[in-house]
């Protein structure tokens, strides 16, 4: 397939008129790519080749897709010991700008079911599947230690009120990254680097499939074609999932499209972090950043070639 990073992605009300697409038939999934294999240590990659280009998702059979799941209202009672008012004061963040536009779903439909919960020593936070055994998420989740490996870190598939019974958790064996993020503040630099991929133990992708990633362009900004999706604090206590749609992203025009800050007005909260801000081109969704940071006037992703880069050797380099 061509490169169609140049290409916009459907609107927001081309994406309303998908109708969702049933499997024909259910299979009785096997365990094949589900073993698990050695761990091996984390380690810090070598600078990557420049982009191989686009990174093409994968649907497996019989699997429904759906771009529009409903609102799950049982899911949606808000968690109690979070108070969203006074809670980020110190901070001076507001993260939500306006009514809340975040809806809480439980969908195992195509693409939703590619998006999972992050946990680390350093706490929650969301990823999603982007290779066979491939994760994108934030780079300042992870926890980076002294002797130049990562401790561990854990990825769940669709986790609702726990881990998926299909999917389960598996564990990374190694991580990529471009530039140690380490919070709780990130500045200018890391902005333009919070995303990492984990490899995991198995190839969970086979059965939950996963997104293609584009890397992101200005000639995108101010266009309302962004779905984002992960685990907020606030909502759900990082126990269900929520998405938005029709987000305008802005990538930062200081800085080029190799890797930047990529602002936007969608409502995040912390535990929403690593979550993915994906198009649509026609049918397939592609990852263009990940939610990395949030001040008094405005949130931010990360993205950029560099990104896709990443991807690009993790899954080169462990197929």
């Amino acid at each position: 397939m061509k490169n169609q990073k140049n290409e916009k992605p459907m609107s927001s009300d081309e994406v309303k008129k998908l109708k969702s697409v049933k499997a024909k038939k259910t299979d009785i999934l096997d365990e094949n790519g589900l073993l698990e294999i050695e761990a091996i240590a984390v380690e810090k990659i070598s600078k990557g080749a420049r982009s191989l280009g686009d990174v093409e998702g994968f649907i497996p059979e019989n699997v429904d897709q759906d771009f529009n799941p409903p609102l799950d209202k049982k899911g949606a009672k808000k968690a109690k010991f979070i108070d969203r008012e006074t809670f980020m004061q110190p901070q001076g963040s507001k993260t939500i700008f306006g009514p809340d536009q975040r809806i809480v779903y439980n969908s195992t439909a195509y693409p939703w079911r590619c998006v999972g919960r992050i946990e680390t020593a350093l706490g929650y936070a969301s990823g999603v599947m982007i290779g066979p055994r491939h994760v994108l998420t934030c780079a300042h989740v992870i926890d980076f230690l002294s002797n130049g490996s990562t401790g561990w870190i854990k990825f769940s598939p669709m986790y609702y009120n726990g881990p998926n019974a299909t999917y389960g958790t598996a564990n990374a064996i190694k991580t990529y990254y471009k530039y140690k993020v380490k919070g709780p503040t990130i500045d200018s630099t890391e902005a333009k680097y919070d995303y990492a991929v984990i490899v995991l133990d198995r190839n969970i992708g086979n059965t939950t499939g996963w997104m293609g990633a584009k890397a992101y362009t200005d000639s995108w900004d101010g266009g309302a074609y962004w779905t984002h999706a992960g685990y907020p604090m606030d909502l759900t206590g990082a126990q269900r999932p929520i998405y938005q749609n029709s987000i305008a992203l802005n990538g930062d025009n200081s800085t080029i499209d190799t890797h930047q800050a990529i602002y936007h007005q969608g409502d995040v909260w912390p535990g929403q972090s690593g979550g993915p801000f994906w198009g649509y081109w026609g049918s397939t969704p592609y990852v263009v950043a990940v939610q990395s940071w949030q001040n008094a006037t405005t949130n931010a992703a990360s993205g950029g070639n560099d990104l896709l880069d990443l991807v690009n050797k993790a899954r080169a380099e462990y197929p």
